[in-house]
């Protein structure tokens, strides 16, 4: 993969939405993360800084611009650098 992009799930599970790399996996392919409004299905998805993604988990609907691709997985104050609320006007 290209070094300006990092695979969905990964990304998802640096970014703390998940809890592991299986259950990122898992919320992709159950339909639950949208790239700019399209449904992805596969947790190999390119993403890259700009995308926004819609991401439902079970108890909240997240909408957030990537401004950061990961490195590794830290703390949850570390997740400042991988993404902002997105916010359309």
């Amino acid at each position: 993969m290209r070094d300006d992009r990092q695979r969905l799930d990964k990304w998802i599970w640096f970014a703390r939405f998940a809890r592991t790399r299986t259950a990122a996996r898992d919320l992709i392919e159950a339909g639950h993360v949208r790239i700019a409004g399209r449904r992805v299905t596969s947790a190999a998805h390119a993403l890259k800084c700009g995308d926004v993604l819609t991401i439902a988990v079970p108890h909240a609907t997240a909408v957030v611009r990537v401004i950061g691709l990961g490195t590794r997985r830290g703390g949850a104050a570390s997740v400042t650098d991988l993404y902002e609320p997105f916010d359309p006007d």
